[in-house]
């Protein structure tokens, strides 16, 4: 699994601290988002070419790691 900690980063002062990959304003809400409609890796790169396969894939590893710390908090 890839390590998101290096790719996801929040910034209180960047999109209200919702977590964004690296340095840009793209929040890993927008790229879930964005999978869930259906758009492949590629249309995503092809849309937002700052973004590579990788920092798709920490998003995913984000939410699966959120998800996984939410089940054991309850």
């Amino acid at each position: 699994m890839i390590n998101y900690k290096e790719i996801i980063k929040r910034n209180p002062n960047k999109r209200f601290g919702k977590p964004c990959i690296r340095n840009t304003r793209i929040t890993v809400f927008d790229v879930l988002g964005w999978l869930a409609a259906g758009m492949s890796y590629d249309e995503i790169i092809h849309d937002f070419p700052e973004l590579t396969k990788d920092d798709i894939r920490a998003c995913l590893a984000y939410a699966a790691d959120r998800e996984h710390k939410l089940q054991h908090a309850s």
